[in-house]
């Protein structure tokens, strides 16, 4: 994501462990380092001691709220900030905007709509981030959405763009079924696992990979780009 060799902090502020734990290995994944606070003056605190790049931010905290924490964070620092919020809270999206938070993502919400608008906030900041990811003549671009193979465009559906660049994101990795399921799917997911090895199959069919030589198994644990 980052084009810089500095490893950028996200800063996550929630109270429900689950989110937490979700968005933890999301920006881990995604190349941060993840601090986390679980009530309005830790919040605080943290930002003004890590300096972090982005801070994702749930307005109802204990201690204080979200609101009050961007109140004072923006004394010190100019932070990317987006809030997390529940659907009815449109008020408190209003109050928040006008407190200085960048953005804003509604629960339940998919992480890679988080992570788009993420890009979208680092980029109004300066920083240095970019949409396209490559590999094995592979290149996915997550601006415009479009996927080549050697120069050849690649047809894909939403959730098949989804799982082939998690996979492009961590080449050479093996990721487990559990970590495609939580990214790709939702933290929120529940049903058959093995959807997977339909999604997969289908990226073997579509990247011409059939036998598997660049998408491969690792049984009992996961899936791996290789080459």
């Amino acid at each position: 994501m980052y084009t810089s060799d500095r490893q950028p902090t996200a800063l996550i502020v929630d109270d429900e462990p689950q989110i937490v734990d979700f968005l933890q290995m999301g920006f881990a994944y995604e190349g941060f380092r993840v601090v986390v606070a679980t009530n309005g003056p830790d919040a605080v605190q943290a930002a003004a001691a890590q300096r972090p790049d982005i801070i994702i931010l749930d307005i109802m905290l204990p201690g204080f709220d979200g609101l009050e924490a961007t109140r004072q964070i923006r004394r010190g620092q100019d932070v990317a900030i987006i809030m997390l919020t529940a659907k009815e809270d449109v008020d408190d999206r209003v109050i928040g905007l006008d407190l200085g938070a960048d953005d804003y993502v509604t629960k339940p919400f998919a992480f890679k709509e988080l992570m788009a608008r993420v890009r979208a906030v680092l980029r109004r900041h300066g920083n240095n981030v970019t949409d396209l990811l490559s590999f094995q003549g592979i290149t996915l671009d997550r601006g415009t959405r479009v996927v080549t193979r050697d120069n050849q465009l690649v047809e894909l559906t939403p959730r098949e763009f989804d799982l082939l660049e998690l996979l492009l994101m961590h080449p050479r990795q093996v990721l487990t079924r559990d970590v495609i399921l939580a990214r790709v799917w939702g933290y929120d997911y529940v049903g058959d696992d093995n959807i997977i090895e339909v999604y997969i199959r289908h990226l073997r069919e579509k990247l011409n990979d059939n036998p598997p030589r660049l998408l491969q198994t690792v049984r009992g644990v996961g899936y791996t780009l290789r080459g």
